[in-house]
């Protein structure tokens, strides 16, 4: 048994949830990019890879966050190779696909899938949607991320897995498939599998709000945003559309270097004049 996840928190969680139940017991694996936010087109070709690759170099560098692919060793399509070779050696091996109800997990699922047909019947999916759980304080709650279950909770969730049906493996690679060719750079959850898709300035306007006309630094106002707002993304990207606003507008004052979270300070030009 092969578990597949797409966050490291989850990787964790679900190894401690393997050492409470031999059931469970196989190897985990984490899809390590964010399909959630940045260019699709022709994902599964090269030049659609390097694409995305080139993409997140731009969005990452000068930063704190610079080099951040290759520390991780980021190679999602070798990952898809590997998977491959796993199965095709072993025809009694199976994957399980864990995603709980966010945009990142729904994106990871659906670039994943796309590449699987050829082992319907093999690959399970366990789409923690909508379902209740009970936290550490005995209370119930409703995950948005796989990591906010307790470990013991995930023994429960396995009675959920599900062979991805021949239809999902006929509809959704081409519901992928539409998402990739629209052109859009960031996707949202509406519910259940749906994602919708916006400009790659989606979430500027919320962000400049919290920029006030006190000095506060970058990782401030980038942290009052995630703080305040279900519908979020990587800080990463959250920084990068900072940068590229104050490099655009005559709005703000800064001091500092733009580089990281912390290197650099901003206010508001018009909040102080009010």
């Amino acid at each position: 048994m092969i578990h597949i996840v797409f966050n490291a928190a989850d990787v964790e969680t679900l190894e401690k949830a393997i050492e409470m139940d031999e059931s469970l017991k196989g190897e985990v694996l984490q899809v390590k990019d964010d399909f959630a936010v940045g260019p699709l087109q022709d994902i599964f070709s090269e030049v659609g890879i390097v694409a995305r690759s080139n993409w997140w170099a731009e969005i990452l560098a000068n930063s704190e966050f610079s080099g951040l692919a290759k520390e991780n060793n980021i190679d999602d399509p070798l990952l898809v190779s590997s998977l491959k070779e796993k199965l095709n050696a072993d025809e009694k091996e199976v994957l399980w696909i864990w995603a709980a109800q966010n945009k990142h997990d729904v994106s990871g699922y659906y670039w994943l899938m796309s590449q699987l047909k050829d082992y319907q019947g093999r690959v399970y999916i366990l789409y923690l949607n909508n379902l209740p759980f009970i936290n550490e304080k005995g209370q119930i709650f409703y995950p948005e991320w796989l990591s906010q279950i307790p470990p013991k909770e995930f023994i429960k969730a396995k009675k959920l897995a599900r062979p991805i049906t021949l239809s999902e493996f006929e509809v959704d690679p081409d519901e992928w498939a539409r998402i990739c060719n629209e052109g859009k750079m960031v996707r949202i959850l509406e519910g259940g599998k749906k994602l919708v898709q916006f400009d790659e300035d989606y979430y500027d306007a919320t962000l400049l709000k919290h920029i006030t006309a006190d000095w506060q630094k970058a990782s401030k106002v980038i942290h009052h945003f995630l703080s305040k707002n279900k519908n979020a993304t990587g800080d990463a990207y959250l920084l990068w559309r900072l940068k590229k606003n104050i490099s655009e507008g005559s709005g703000f004052d800064v001091q500092g270097e733009l580089k990281g979270m912390k290197d650099f300070e901003i206010k508001s030009k018009v909040a102080e004049q009010v």
